[in-house]
């Protein structure tokens, strides 16, 4: 095929005007493969006089894509991409990609090794290229682009926060501590006497409480829940441990309080204290028996001989209250009503007498007679029965 305007078949030799035999052009820019081509600048392509000059590109295999703008060669003339005619006015020939395949190569000898741009495209902007996991650089921004966002730094030593110093804890106000009391190593005071103690110590004891009024009865010598009692409120108004025990401490507490009792005190007649005799006890001879006091008190003209405990009929069988006289004795009665002894037997109203009782000797004040008075000291009520006459008086009275 031949070119209609240049005259150049694309084989090895040139049909261009002025070339030599040899197949290079006379006056062309190119001396040879082998010739450095004309540069106008020394750094450029060879100059292209125009158009017809220019080897048509066909298709994108002709030209290779170089990465950037700096190393394209300056190209004389227009700057543009030369226009490309159609295949209908400029076949493809095969030597035509011969010879732009040389231009690059030439160009590319004249600016070193650096890869550039094809003519005419310096204002397209430079190819991307795909990189297998490139590390994130920083480009430069283009006007029509957001700058790329800043990659997100990978923790470091240089970036890694500086541990927390740690609060110092403020340090408690110093107080001085009171040293703990030591415990008591004295040994508790010694018990002297407790319930169900028996002695003439006890019977002290209650003499000593009955004098201060912690007492309300006469001294027996047992110490029974009555004497416990007692006890307990004398240590509880002595502000003494309340153990309702008589100890060392309770007991010498006890003795600086009192005096030493009497005879009278330690044993007198009755279990509880003598009441005051009726008016009508004192004159003559008379047995005077208060409920109140649960006493009987053998008087003569106000002054008493002699004195006892006694009980009474229950409220079924009630002994009667009033003044009497005694109308007969009988030293070893027996009940005809009751079929039960009667000794010592002091008859004052029908068939009410004074008399021992066996049961309340035993069992105490928790029975109780058919009316009579119950005596339960047998040695006291015999020797009343030798003393007492018949028609002396007898007073039951509250």
């Amino acid at each position: 095929m031949v070119d209609a305007d240049s005259g150049w078949d694309g084989r090895g030799g040139s049909n261009t005007p002025g070339a030599g035999a040899g197949g290079t052009h006379g006056a062309g820019p190119f001396q040879g493969r082998s010739g450095t081509p004309a540069l106008p600048d020394g750094r450029s392509a060879p100059a292209l006089p125009d158009r017809h000059s220019t080897p048509a590109l066909p298709d994108r295999h002709s030209t290779p894509a170089l990465p950037d703008r700096r190393s394209t060669p300056a190209l004389p003339g227009r700057r543009s991409t030369p226009a490309v005619p159609d295949r209908h006015s400029t076949p493809a020939l095969p030597g035509r990609r011969v010879a732009a395949a040389s231009l690059v190569a030439l160009a590319a000898l004249a600016t070193g090794c650096e890869p550039g741009t094809a003519t005419g495209a310096q204002d397209a902007p430079p190819p991307v290229r795909a990189t297998r996991a490139a590390a994130p650089t920083a480009s430069p921004a283009t006007e029509d682009a957001k700058p790329p966002t800043a990659p997100t730094p990978s923790p470091s030593a240089s970036t890694t926060p500086p541990a927390p110093t740690p609060t110092p804890t403020p340090e408690p106000a110093r107080t001085t501590a009171r040293p703990a009391p030591e415990p008591s190593t004295a040994p508790p005071p010694r018990i002297l006497m407790r319930t169900g103690s028996e002695s003439d110590r006890v019977r002290e004891l209650q003499a000593r409480l009955r004098q201060i009024g912690h007492f309300g009865r006469n001294p027996t010598g047992y110490y029974g829940s009555v004497t416990a009692e007692s006890v307990r409120s004398f240590q509880t108004k002595r502000s003494l441990p309340v153990t309702g025990s008589t100890d060392e401490v309770t007991w010498r507490r006890l003795l600086g309080m009192t005096r030493v009792p009497t005879a009278a005190e330690l044993r007198p007649p009755t279990e509880r204290p003598v009441a005051a005799p009726d008016e009508r006890c004192l004159k003559g001879r008379v047995l005077c028996i208060s409920k109140n006091s649960r006493t009987l008190a053998w008087m003569i003209d106000g002054t008493v001989v002699s004195a006892m405990d006694v009980r009474f009929g229950s409220e079924y069988t009630p002994t009667r209250e009033g003044v009497f006289e005694v109308f007969w004795k009988s030293r070893d009665h027996v009940s005809t009503l009751y079929d039960t002894p009667m000794p010592y037997a002091l008859f004052f109203s029908g068939g009410q007498a004074v008399h021992y009782s066996a049961d309340f000797a035993a069992n105490g004040y928790g029975g109780a007679s058919h009316g009579c008075v119950n005596v339960r000291d047998k040695k006291k009520v015999a020797a009343l029965f030798d003393q007492v006459r018949t028609g002396d008086k007898v007073v039951v009275y509250w």
